[in-house]
């Protein structure tokens, strides 16, 4: 039963880091801050023309949430810094990407520029891609260093920060 708590826990907070935070970068600051609210609205639901951005994003938003769950099931954690993983998470999407879940929301970023036709997204996705780049180099790889040590170390030869780069 304590298992089982523990996994509606992480769960629960994920889905709540995960409405706060990514769904932020993601949704809300693009409609309201970058697009705007009406030019939103007026895009949903997608125009054919609008396919594949919008599939892309979609893509996006799906690696993001498999990350999500991969971090609850095999991490018993969350994406939250406050509940990070308590196992260090190399499977799935982890496999190929040291970030998936910044690549995901990145590629969501890219994708609304082009669905939107708006040439400010694009700027908004570099500042985001840059952003997640310095909290990685400056955060979260020294962080998991400390905590997983050489199981870290050896995912690290194995498998490149951005996946390609």
């Amino acid at each position: 039963m304590t298992e089982l708590r523990a996994l509606l826990r992480s769960a629960l907070g994920t889905t709540v880091f995960t409405a706060l935070v990514p769904g932020t970068v993601v949704w809300w600051a693009p409609c309201f801050l970058v697009v705007g609210r009406e030019r939103c609205a007026a895009a949903w639901p997608p125009a054919t023309t609008a396919a594949i951005p919008f599939a892309l994003f979609v893509l996006g938003v799906t690696a993001y949430l498999a990350c999500a769950v991969a971090f609850v099931v095999h991490g018993r954690g969350t994406p939250a810094p406050w509940d990070a993983p308590r196992a260090l998470v190399a499977r799935g999407l982890y496999r190929f990407c040291r970030n998936p879940m910044y690549a995901g929301i990145v590629l969501s970023l890219l994708a609304e520029a082009r669905w939107w036709r708006e040439p400010t997204m694009l700027v908004y996705a570099a500042v985001a891609a840059v952003a997640f780049h310095i909290r990685v180099v400056t955060y979260e790889e020294p962080t998991l260093r400390r905590l997983f040590g050489e199981s870290f170390a050896s995912y690290c030869a194995r498998v490149k920060r951005w996946g390609v780069l």
